[in-house]
């Protein structure tokens, strides 16, 4: 069996997609382009795909991964292009390579975050962002499924910091963007979290919903503070090992509906 792992972007309105409606409409996408998926085994095969870390639903996302696992093998960036073509613009296939190490999820430590608050001027941001790294714990409530959780959002944010947004200051409009890159840990901590952090310390509050998008996820380098690609391994391995023998470079899915 060949692993391609693959990134993915949700764009413009197709944010609003929840994790649910983008697995059928890549599920979709597999049988267009008749990708030889591999079954898993038992009384009910399910194709071989695996989704690690999804976005909230709402939050656009530059760094998107998922891994599927194939019947025969196909070059990466040919089966990028045709599951691409079977996608809806704005959940975007924009890379893939073979999965030649293991533990993808396992690389996903930590992301970079972008939130855009209009109506908040940077100056006023600043603040809130200068208040929240200074608190040791900043405490907010969230409701799950068990009722509400109490936990700790500061601990989990590596960096945080207020720019103003170019492009808005021409316009009779106040506007921040906040860049954070926040750890992966359990419970895991959320955009919407700090948000109600910098409420709770700063009382920072923006007028409308802020618009929220994941620039990257990866590992977190500790001594350069940087989050890394988390595919860069499975390249750096494809150099030194010799190609498939079933790669070929005119190799094309096979038509028909998949297996």
């Amino acid at each position: 069996m060949q692993r391609i792992r693959l990134r993915y972007t949700k764009r413009g309105r197709l944010r609003f997609t929840s994790h649910r409606d983008f697995q059928r409409a890549f599920e979709r996408a597999l049988r267009r382009a008749a990708v030889p998926m591999a079954y898993s085994a038992g009384f009910t095969p399910h194709p071989r795909v695996s989704y690690a870390n999804a976005a909230p639903t709402g939050t656009g996302s530059e760094a998107e991964y998922l891994e599927i696992g194939l019947a025969e093998a196909r070059d990466p960036e040919k089966l990028r292009a045709l599951l691409d073509e079977s996608m809806p613009t704005g959940l975007d296939i924009v890379d893939a390579v073979e999965a030649r190490t293991s533990g993808l999820a396992d690389r996903l430590t930590a992301s970079v975050w972008e939130l855009r608050l209009d109506g908040v001027e940077p100056a006023e941001a600043e603040r809130a962002v200068a208040a929240f790294l200074a608190a040791e714990t900043v405490e907010v409530q969230r409701r799950t499924k068990n009722g509400m959780r109490t936990f700790d959002t500061r601990g989990a944010v590596v960096s945080l910091a207020a720019l103003s947004d170019p492009a808005d200051r021409s316009a009779d409009r106040a506007c921040a963007i906040l860049r954070l890159v926040v750890r992966h840990l359990t419970p895991a901590v959320r955009p919407d979290d700090v948000l109600s952090g910098l409420r709770a310390v700063a009382d920072l509050a923006p007028p409308v919903p802020s618009a929220v998008t994941r620039l990257a996820q990866g590992l977190f380098d500790e001594e350069s503070g940087t989050v890394t690609d988390p595919l860069a391994p499975d390249r750096e391995a494809d150099t030194a090992a010799p190609p498939t023998a079933a790669v070929t470079a005119d190799a094309k899915a096979p038509e028909g509906p998949a297996a």
